[in-house]
């Protein structure tokens, strides 16, 4: 493949979203309406644990990595997703360096979703089974190595991943995929992608299995703390807290799982692609919900706000 085959193929064809003309701004409404609750609901988040110094607390910070991540799962594809869906099918166009950069970030995304959620599990299980060692342990120190250590390796096994699909030359120009991917990617060109293929089959088993294997083995040793404890406090806070993030765990890892399923069976590419659209909308949507509203101190706050704003406009 000579540079100039190469640099023909620079400007590539993205496949979009499938929709027909009448349902074409009823769509662009809808993603919209999820972009901006998605966007204001997370960043809202930040802002009240950063302002609240009542909502100082490890178990908080470490939250902030989720809304964070929400935030760039969500911008790296909606708004591109959006304005493709106005464009004609034909029209869809994105240059090969701006395609690998929104892979790099989706990939990251959907990395840091598991490695985040990991570390959340492990505050859990200190507040619970070590509860009076919590303060020595969830140091602000071990808060932010916590979460270098989930981006970092987010950030180096993804980097691994794409440096192996950019070093290939490319003979094809269409991303069969309504958002780039490494997937999509690799496939644009010739030459042999068996690396690429057994990387990313080993690196998505290896994440989703000690993401899976980490919060289950966490799960069970709290469970045997409950059943032990005879302290209903104990039992009531690790209910609520445990229920909220693994309810977080779930929407995610079944999200990510039917995405992923779909892949291997292409008369089902329609659905996949729907699935995978649904990934970075559902789970960035749910998350301030489910977590934030269901935190206690989070809720309470977020009512004395309200009645705030709403005695001072009377």
């Amino acid at each position: 493949m000579d540079l100039n085959e190469t640099f023909r193929h620079s400007i590539l064809l993205v496949e979009g979203f499938r929709v027909t003309p009448q349902s074409t701004y009823p769509v662009f409404i809808l993603l919209l309406l999820a972009y901006v609750f998605t966007m204001v609901s997370n960043i809202g988040l930040i802002v009240l644990i950063s302002t609240e110094k009542n909502l100082h607390h490890p178990m908080h910070f470490l939250f902030c990595n989720l809304p964070l991540n929400d935030i760039i799962g969500t911008t790296v594809i909606m708004p591109r997703l959006m304005l493709d869906i106005l464009k004609d099918t034909s029209e869809r166009y994105i240059t090969y360096m701006d395609c690998v950069t929104q892979a790099y970030f989706v990939h990251i995304f959907i990395a840091a979703c598991h490695y985040v959620l990991i570390i959340m599990a492990f505050d859990r299980y200190v507040a619970i089974c070590n509860p009076l060692r919590y303060s020595a342990i969830m140091t602000n120190k071990m808060v932010i190595k916590l979460s270098a250590s989930a981006w970092g390796l987010a950030i180096l096994l993804v980097t691994i991943m794409l440096g192996l699909t950019i070093r290939l030359s490319h003979c094809r120009s269409k991303i069969e995929n309504p958002f780039c991917d490494n997937a999509s990617l690799f496939k644009l060109s010739c030459e042999s992608v068996v690396i690429n293929n057994i990387y990313g089959i080993v690196y998505t088993v290896a994440v989703l299995c000690f993401s899976a294997v980490s919060i289950f083995i966490t799960y069970v040793k709290i469970a045997a703390v409950c059943k032990t404890s005879k302290s209903k406090a104990l039992n009531s806070k690790a209910l609520k807290t445990c229920s909220t993030h693994l309810a977080v765990y779930l929407i995610m890892f079944f999200s990510g799982a039917t995405m992923t399923f779909l892949h291997r069976f292409p008369e089902y590419s329609d659905n996949r692609k729907l699935a995978s659209i649904m990934f970075h909308i559902i789970p960035p949507g749910l998350n301030p919900l489910v977590y934030g509203l269901q935190t206690k101190e989070i809720r309470q706050k977020m009512t004395n706000l309200w009645w705030r704003k709403k005695v001072n406009s009377i």
